[in-house]
C-alpha cells in the first residue's frame, strides 16, 4: 500500500510540473534584436560587478565612472529599432534603471556614502528581478520550432 501511495503521489508531482510553465509575457523578436539585448544586459551584470568591486576598495570615484556608464547615455545606443517591438512598460522599466545609475553616479561623486550607494543599486537591482519575473525573450525561430515540435505533454 505504501508503494501505491509513494507512486501516486510521484505522479502527481510530475503532472504539477508538467503544468505548472512559464507563465512571463514572451516578448518575440529577431536574433539581432535579442542579442542587442542580451549584450546590454551583460554590460549592466560587468559594471555591476565593478560597482560591487569598487565599494570593497572604497573607491568611490571608481564607483561614479562605472555607474556613469550604465546610465541613460548608454541607454541611447540603437535602441529606437527595439521602440516599436517592446512593451511600453519594460522600456519604462530599463530607462528606469539607467536613470538609477546616473544617481548612484552622482550620489557616489558627492556624498562618497558606501552604504547609501550599495542601498541604491540594491533598489535598481530589484528592477532587474522585476524584469526577468516578468518578460521572456523568445526569437521568431524558436517560437516556430516550438510551435512545429509535436506536444510530448499532452494526454
Amino acid at each position: 500500500m505504501k508503494k501505491v501511495f509513494v507512486l501516486i503521489l510521484g505522479m502527481f508531482a510530475i503532472t504539477t510540473q508538467a503544468e505548472d510553465f512559464d507563465k512571463r509575457q514572451v516578448l518575440t523578436l529577431t536574433e539581432s534584436q535579442r542579442a542587442h539585448i542580451h549584450e546590454e544586459m551583460r554590460a549592466l551584470l560587468t559594471g555591476t560587478q565593478k560597482i560591487l568591486f569598487s565599494l570593497s576598495e572604497e573607491d568611490m570615484t571608481a564607483v561614479a565612472q562605472h555607474a556613469q556608464s550604465l546610465g541613460t547615455h548608454m541607454a541611447h545606443k540603437a535602441e529606437d529599432h527595439l521602440k516599436r517591438v517592446l512593451p511600453e512598460k519594460f522600456m519604462q522599466l530599463g530607462m528606469s534603471v539607467h536613470r538609477d545609475f546616473d544617481q548612484i553616479a552622482m550620489d557616489a561623486e558627492s556624498l562618497k556614502d558606501s552604504k547609501h550607494t550599495l542601498r541604491q543599486l540594491s533598489e535598481s537591482m530589484n528592477k532587474c528581478v522585476v524584469c526577468h519575473a516578468a518578460y521572456q525573450i523568445q526569437t521568431t525561430q524558436q517560437l516556430l520550432k516550438r510551435n512545429l515540435e509535436p506536444d510530448l505533454h499532452a494526454h
